[in-house]
């Protein structure tokens, strides 16, 4: 806990020299045409006009290239073949991310929370059951918050939960069941993050 609040700190603290700099541009009459588009203010303090941002993803995995989220063993077939219950790999998923920006003015505009869920639907066992089944299998999510620096860099804290099962798989199904780690298990991070170019559509 003691380390997070420092890395807290260290990030408040370092939003606040970018602060001065943008004084020192402010300074030099930079026109406003030339400086960075997330620093202009917006039309509102509170829920400007472009809070939200984000997008939806619905994949489909043919035969023979299931989605695995790692909860069952590759070799599952082999603990009851097409009536094994560990069926746990993903025919189809439906993801998306979702980045909220609450504020519009000031120094409080380089702030965001995001999250970015994984729903995944299917009932597969490699080499044993290709079905078009979409029984729930359960969501892999993860959520955080950021601070924008400048020239495209933000500082990014990550929280990483474990893969949620839902409905009648949420419980052990077997010796070929790895668990609810999934492919990431739970973590934290800090990182930051570079965007570049303009995005065409």
């Amino acid at each position: 806990m003691k380390r997070l609040l420092l890395c807290l700190v260290m990030c408040v603290a370092f939003a606040g020299t970018l602060c001065a700099q943008d004084k020192d541009k402010d300074n030099d009459k930079v026109p406003d045409q030339s400086r960075d588009p997330v620093l202009q203010d917006s039309d509102k303090f509170f829920l400007p006009k472009d809070t939200f941002w984000g997008y939806a993803q619905f994949d489909l995995a043919p035969p023979h290239n299931e989605i695995d989220p790692n909860l069952c063993a590759s070799n599952a077939g082999t603990f009851g073949g097409v009536n094994a219950p560990c069926s746990l790999f993903a025919r189809y998923m439906l993801s998306g991310l979702l980045e909220v920006r609450p504020f519009g003015k000031g120094q409080l505009r380089r702030f965001m929370v995001w999250g970015q869920p994984s729903f995944l639907f299917g009932k597969t066992i490699p080499q044993t059951l290709y079905t078009w089944s979409p029984d729930a299998i359960g969501i892999e999510h993860s959520w955080g918050a950021a601070v924008y620096i400048a020239k495209g860099f933000d500082i990014r804290f990550t929280q990483h939960f474990p893969f949620d099962r839902l409905g009648a798989r949420d419980k052990t199904l077997g010796p070929a069941d790895l668990g609810n780690n999934g492919p990431w298990g739970r973590y934290n991070s800090i990182g930051v993050r570079k965007t570049f170019g303009t995005r065409r559509w």
